[in-house]
């Protein structure tokens, strides 16, 4: 029996497709109104990419839509798949920072690559994957042309870490200074901003290495950038930071039909 992980969140729908302990399709969808069809999108995707018309799979979902997946035999805490997943790509990993649209979730692994402990945020927009979006928009820039500027920052505008409507009216102030505060500066500062948040809820648990990120904004190499200094090391990029939580679902997926299996 093959094993499917689905990370239905509020941006995007991932798929994870798992045969004999190896990823054989992996695949990332917009998410509409419905979790449900969008996870039927994924899966579908993710079937044709991995050349299958079907067949016998169990699946267990995840993320924000995880529970509105009528088709899914089990549902896991997001916190659960970031630590299996998280496992499987990166076995030393021992903090997991996962940076997604609408939250920030911090992880830690035991040396068994199980959770131990967590924190996160969703109180507030500043600090997620939605926030930079505002802000790139309010910059009129891409997200690409954001993260490319951040890296030739000399200096960074002092922007709210705590509350996005703050953080909107500051850069807005900055944009329309004389002379104007220089974009790549007040990219670095709304990067600082976003690290900032990051930063507390790690120390909140403890920092431990190594360390890895997931998520969309695990994307942004300028936010990496600032978020390594921030940290004092390195972190680890999966080359698909996005799926994370959706492997880490198929990972248990995956176990739970080898030992239907074995009955």
């Amino acid at each position: 029996m093959k094993a499917l992980g689905i990370d239905a969140g509020s941006l995007t729908t991932k798929a994870v497709i798992l045969s004999d302990g190896a990823i054989v399709a992996s695949v990332v969808v917009p998410s509409g109104d419905e979790a449900e069809l969008s996870a039927r999108a994924a899966m579908k995707k993710a079937l044709d990419q991995a050349g299958l018309d079907g067949g016998d799979f169990f699946i267990v979902s995840t993320g924000v839509g995880g529970k509105s997946i009528s088709f899914s035999q089990q549902q896991k805490a997001i916190t659960t798949c970031l630590a299996r997943g998280s496992r499987f790509l990166c076995p030393s990993v021992r903090m997991m920072i996962d940076m997604g649209a609408e939250t920030s979730t911090i992880i830690k692994l035991n040396e068994r690559g199980r959770l131990s402990d967590w924190a996160n945020h969703d109180k507030c927009a500043a600090g997620t994957g939605m926030f930079l979006q505002q802000m790139a928009k309010l910059m009129q820039v891409s997200l690409a042309d954001m993260a490319a500027l951040s890296l030739r920052a000399k200096s960074r505008a002092d922007i709210s870490s705590t509350c996005a409507v703050f953080a909107e009216s500051e850069v807005i102030s900055h944009v329309h200074r004389d002379p104007p505060t220089p974009k790549e500066d007040i990219v670095a500062g709304i990067y600082f901003s976003v690290v900032s948040r990051i930063m507390a809820l790690c120390k909140r648990i403890g920092i431990e290495k190594d360390i890895a990120v997931s998520g969309g904004v695990a994307l942004n190499s300028g936010l990496v950038s600032i978020l390594e200094k921030e940290l004092g090391s390195k972190v680890l990029v999966p080359e698909e930071p996005r799926i994370v939580a959706a492997l880490g679902a198929a990972v248990i997926a995956q176990e739970n039909a080898e030992a239907g299996a074995k009955k």
